[in-house]
């Protein structure tokens, strides 16, 4: 192996890190260093590692990075809405709090959920075309040029209108490690993206929340090892072939919900612990499967799903999708017919102290339940 004095310039300045700003109270004062070296007549680019501290301005430092560049943030409270369009930037928090900023900054994630919604951290494409807001949130329609390897770790997003971190119309997108604290619609929602990783999130809400974790994407998620508390649907499924496994779900009304007219989602080995008891008007259980098709329900936990004798652990059912209910959903103002659960699987599952282990009432053919430790019914049981 040949070195030369170039070479080790450049392995020497991999270890370089940029201080995005001069001056801590001057947002505005961005320094750098340059990011392309000449090796033997040939231009070599390599990332940055940008430094934010308090008072200083997050987006201010993504907007000056360049794609693959790593952007840390230290320990401290921000007030500030987030927006990531550039290819492969790392965004890190070592004990940031991001909370919503006096004024809210109006960005392509406003409105995503509702009117007056706003996203805490957006991580979007470019070129995104969203249809109008009918109900939960907008959907994608088409993507010029999605936006491709983004990670968002470390943070603690706390309070946002809307949603604490949106992922729209992206490709292979990493959340991982943050904590997520009431989004008022949304911990976190992944949609018109492909092959999203969510994993090792807490998401919390201070009284119940709407949606933990969300994915509408037009294919590939993994949705693992998070830890979700304090919402009506824990683990909303609204994409085929979706991968959901390895998750602590609890003190909510639906652990997770297979939508009507998903196909192919896979719920594997998750916990779905007590519910909770803000849900008596609502209803309670831990899977349900309203309308969806093919999906693999396997070797999960399913305990203390009760609410009055009417709590349930694992459900499968038909949707209407009645257009004149209160309540449509969005994937029934899609779908635009009724929904029939058919060819779901539910095998290997652990449910216990449930009101009801097992409730089955569909239209639909090819639904099996076998193997699975319960006791309630007894002749779904004993299958």
């Amino acid at each position: 192996m040949k070195f030369t004095s170039a070479l080790v310039t450049v392995a020497s300045l991999g270890f370089v890190t940029a201080s995005p700003f001069s001056n801590a109270n001057d947002p505005a004062g961005l320094e750098g260093i340059p990011r392309k070296v000449s090796v033997e007549g040939q231009d070599l680019l390599y990332p940055q590692t940008w430094h934010v501290k308090p008072r200083q301005s997050i987006q201010h430092a993504i907007k000056s990075a360049s794609r693959g560049d790593h952007i840390v943030v230290e320990a401290g409270t921000y007030r500030e809405q987030l927006t990531i369009n550039k290819d492969g930037i790392e965004l890190i928090g070592h004990g940031a709090i991001l909370t919503p900023p006096k004024k809210a900054v109006k960005n392509q994630c406003s409105g995503l959920s509702g009117e007056n919604t706003e996203v805490g951290i957006c991580v979007i494409g470019t070129g995104v075309k969203l249809s109008a807001f009918q109900a939960e949130h907008r959907r994608v329609l088409s993507v010029k040029k999605p936006v491709k390897d983004v990670s968002v770790s470390g943070f603690d997003v706390r309070g946002f209108s809307g949603i604490n971190i949106a992922v729209v119309g992206a490709k292979n997108a990493r959340v991982v490690n943050n904590k997520l604290t009431d989004g008022a619609k949304y911990g976190a929602l992944t949609l018109g993206s492909y092959d999203t990783f969510i994993s090792n999130n807490k998401v919390t809400a201070t009284l119940l929340g709407f949606i933990g974790i969300c994915n509408d994407n037009f294919s590939g998620v993994l949705i693992t090892k998070n830890h979700v508390a304090n919402h009506i649907i824990g683990l909303c499924i609204q994409t085929p072939g979706a991968d959901i496994q390895y998750n602590e779900v609890t003190a909510s009304c639906f652990g997770a919900f297979v939508d009507p007219g998903v196909k192919g989602a896979k719920i594997r080995h998750n916990h779905f612990g007590p519910s909770n008891a803000a849900c008596e008007k609502i209803g309670v259980s831990g899977i349900i499967l309203d309308g969806a098709i093919k999906t693999l329900v396997r070797d999960n936990v399913i305990e203390g799903q009760k609410n009055g004798g009417t709590g349930a652990g694992i459900v499968v059912v038909d949707d209407e999708c009645n257009k004149t209910g209160p309540e449509l959903s969005l994937s029934c103002i899609i779908l635009g017919r009724k929904a029939v659960s058919k060819d779901n699987l539910i095998i290997g599952n652990t449910l216990r102290d449930n009101d009801f282990d097992l409730f089955i009432n569909t239209a639909g053919s090819g639904n099996v339940a076998k193997c699975n430790t319960c006791s309630t019914p007894a002749a779904l049981c004993a299958m």
